[in-house]
């Protein structure tokens, strides 16, 4: 392949990861008062969950679709009523339902996504992305999960994170089940419109780092499709998967 055409598909490939469509921004930041286990014990108030980034979620949307593209890039959807959720590996978006002759099309400023049979064409002012639908994963409920506002896993070995919807409290299961760190954590970085979070142990004696990032994620070992990539350091050991957050 010659220099040229090798750049031109690189940014082919980058499609969404600059384009002009802007990224899903949420509410605003949480108060520090509701992000620290003991920030409001003076009160005698119990502390709160904080607000995860809408990008962590599937809205109503009962799904979420992974795609295969070329140039080589993979994607995941959401159809909440009326709109558009897309993860690449670089970014999260929400594009609106436009009028469509047949199929169905999104847009955001230049990006746009047109879906017609399980095939959908993602469009920017920096090229295009031809795509397939491949697997589908029936998005978690809280009736599934009661009491969880995030659930996250991985692989080799099994492990899931589960985050308390109450208080800002979670849950480790680690190695295969074999063990399990309950404990609270604080928020040491929050960007709702890069769709970032970083938590960080509440107790001395049993520390962790939690990074949630809202971007394609796919299961190690089964290929489903997911919302967030979660990496989890704790003893020393970083673990990786996958994760989406759970509305009430």
């Amino acid at each position: 392949m010659s220099s040229s055409s090798g750049l031109a598909a690189l940014g082919l490939s980058l499609l969404l990861a600059g384009c002009a469509g802007t990224p899903t921004s949420a509410p605003s930041s949480p108060a520090i008062s509701d992000v620290s286990p003991h920030a409001d014990a003076d009160r005698g108030e119990a502390a709160k969950a904080p607000l995860m980034p809408s990008t962590f979620f599937a809205g109503d949307a009962e799904r979420f679709e992974a795609w295969r593209c070329t140039p080589a890039q993979d994607l995941v959807t959401a159809f909440p009523a009326g709109e558009l959720r897309l993860w690449s590996a670089h970014e999260a978006y929400r594009l609106k339902a436009t009028a469509a002759a047949s199929g169905s099309h999104y847009v955001e400023d230049d990006l746009s996504f047109r879906e017609q049979g399980g095939e959908a064409l993602v469009e920017s002012d920096r090229g295009r992305l031809e795509c397939q639908r491949d697997q589908t994963r029936t998005a978690l409920t809280r009736a599934q999960r009661p009491g969880v506002m995030f659930h996250g896993r991985g692989n080799e070995p099994g492990w899931t994170v589960r985050l308390a919807h109450d208080a800002p409290r979670l849950s480790l299961l680690l190695d295969y089940g074999e063990r399990e760190i309950e404990a609270p954590y604080r928020i040491t970085s929050l960007d709702n419109e890069r769709g970032r979070v970083t938590l960080a142990s509440g107790r001395a004696d049993t520390p962790f780092d939690l990074t949630l990032e809202a971007r394609a994620c796919f299961d190690s070992m089964s290929g489903e499709p997911f919302p967030v990539r979660v990496t989890l350091d704790v003893d020393g050991r970083t673990y990786r998967g996958c994760g989406q957050g759970i509305a009430p």
